[in-house]
């Protein structure tokens, strides 16, 4: 997470070897977290340049820049596309970046034909079992009988940072409400943790003992690792969106921890998640009814946890938060029981780096709209995500 101490070191190696394409894509990378886009989409560019072919440098330069026109990036990439010996993971970057190119054009027919043959590509890839998830959530709500027995006390004399959980369906607005919290002077934001998932995960399904030690190792080891990302600050934010799946085991072992649940529009929810080629362990993403069965499985979760533990969840809907920003703010700092600072209105002047795939699209200003996108789409989605609007409707 050091990433000015990344940027020199990548600069030095490419001191060391210009022509060296993986440090300029990587140097891309590093530059994108950090919100110089200007900047990255020119280590992109010097990537590609030296090795032509590099599928991935095409697909992340595609997502950092917009398209006026058939440009020479675009060109490459189509003759990538009908080259046949390039590898399917090579092809599912490129369709990838296709689609973002054919998106910023107005061509949504081709974009989605693109996006559904990376897709494809991807779910080959990843091998993905929705059986295994549905049985994972199952145990989380028969567990949680036990785990609820051994909550720990609040100790109001820790001298740990107080973790803030931003929770809920990845692309759902977690990353812009973070870069909101962490505009305050007394927050830092860590971005997406791990660890909970790491040290948790196996005592939130029922495979290892829940005990009140287990409870206690976890909330210790956790609060470490936080300790170490969180710059001395007594407020940190972890923004894991899939934490949504502990948030008993969070009412448990943090009883001083808030929690954010973000709630977003299902639609515009599900094909965000499809339109993105995660890198992660997301493997619902790249099928429609995977996507759909995953998101059931969350609201049915959700609906559990709010039953079980929802006094401790803060709900903020986003298209409430970029409809009346000023008052959702107001709200969500008051929740976290700070002094209002106005900077929290400006979350596109927060300079702390950002990991996430939303890292572009969080450096403008907040705007509606966004989530009306996918209707750009809905011709070729043959009703898939209908039912989801008739859900919101009702």
């Amino acid at each position: 997470g050091k990433l000015g101490a990344a940027e020199a070191s990548y600069k030095r190696a490419i001191e060391l070897k210009p022509d060296f394409a993986e440090a300029h894509y990587n140097l891309g990378n590093t530059l994108k977290e950090l919100g110089k886009l200007g900047a990255a989409e020119a280590s992109y560019k010097r990537a590609i340049e030296l090795k032509p072919d590099f599928a991935e440098a095409h697909r992340l330069l595609a997502l950092v820049k917009t398209f006026n026109e058939k440009d020479q990036h675009y060109l490459k990439m189509l003759e990538l596309y009908h080259d046949d010996d390039i590898s399917e993971e090579h092809r599912c970057h490129i369709n990838f970046g296709l689609a973002k190119a054919y998106e910023d054009l107005g061509n949504f027919k081709q974009a989605f034909n693109h996006y559904s043959e990376g897709n494809k590509f991807r779910k080959k890839q990843v091998n993905y079992d929705a059986k295994e998830d549905k049985e994972f959530f199952s145990q989380i709500k028969i567990t949680f009988s036990q785990i609820e027995k051994f909550a720990l006390e609040p100790d109001w004399c820790s001298e740990d940072p107080r973790p803030v959980f931003i929770v809920g369906m990845p692309r759902s607005g977690t990353t812009l409400v973070e870069q909101i919290a962490s505009s305050h002077s007394r927050v830092t934001g860590t971005g997406e943790l791990p660890y909970l998932n790491q040290f948790g995960a196996d005592i939130a399904s029922g495979s290892s003992e829940v005990n009140e030690r287990s409870l206690m190792n976890l909330r210790s080891r956790y609060l470490e690792k936080l300790k170490a990302v969180s710059e001395k600050n007594l407020i940190a934010t972890d923004k894991m969106p899939q934490n949504f799946r502990f948030l008993g085991l969070i009412a448990a072992a943090f009883p001083e921890a808030k929690i954010i649940h973000v709630k977003r529009d299902a639609a515009a929810v599900c094909w965000a998640n499809y339109k993105r080629c995660f890198v992660s362990d997301i493997g619902y993403s790249f099928a429609i009814d995977d996507i759909l069965t995953y998101y059931s499985l969350y609201e049915n979760l959700m609906e559990f946890w709010t039953k079980k533990v929802g006094p401790r969840i803060f709900t903020l809907d986003y298209e409430l938060l970029v409809e009346n920003q000023e008052y959702e703010t107001r709200r969500l700092i008051n929740y976290l029981d700070l002094d209002w600072e106005e900077k929290c209105l400006s979350p596109q002047k927060n300079t702390r780096s950002v990991a996430t795939s939303s890292n572009v699209q969080i450096r403008k200003k907040v705007y509606r709209g966004s989530s009306r996108q996918w209707q750009k789409y809905a011709p070729f989605l043959d009703g898939a995500l209908d039912e989801l609007t008739k859900h919101k409707a009702h």
